[in-house]
């Protein structure tokens, strides 16, 4: 019984340091607009990386991307590049830096920062007074962008 105990403890406490090492999304690192370490300490599920980027409640990814693997989702997108092959294209890092914030990437696009929280231009406050106030949470949790990322990984 007494290893069993040690052994839930242990368990526990390699939990808890897991999710003690998610960086919050002003402390991330980029080099050369790549990401290189992971955000949360923990390696993502390409299931459910599938599902936030077909999800139109999640990160919707297919809106605006074509996906080949996805002959299922409707509506794709054809604004972005088909992601067919992108991790032939892109190594992990400069995946993890596009899905946290493209605009490190490429300057001005359009593909919105995933796990960003600042340097938002709100014009309602300005014109009409309106607006949400400057508190944003990141559209995606660093879970969830892992799990982005495990899936695109298999995208080759």
């Amino acid at each position: 019984m007494k290893p069993a105990i040690l052994g839930m403890a242990a368990l526990f406490a390699a939990t808890t340091a897991l999710s003690a090492a998610e960086i919050a999304p002003g402390d991330v690192v980029f080099e050369d607009g790549a990401v290189a370490a992971s955000i949360t300490g923990v390696v993502g599920d390409p299931v459910n990386g599938r599902m936030v980027v077909a999800s139109k409640k999640h990160g919707n990814c297919i809106a605006c991307h074509a996906n080949d693997e996805m002959p299922d989702v409707a509506f794709q997108g054809e604004i972005g590049p088909n992601l067919a092959g992108v991790a032939d294209r892109y190594s992990e890092a400069q995946i993890r830096g596009i899905l946290v914030n493209a605009d490190v990437t490429f300057e001005d696009s359009f593909m919105p920062s995933f796990y960003r929280v600042d340097g938002y231009i709100r014009p309602g406050k300005r014109y009409t007074g309106k607006a949400a106030d400057d508190t944003f949470a990141p559209l995606l949790a660093a879970q969830e962008i892992e799990d982005v990322l495990a899936y695109l990984m298999t995208l080759k």
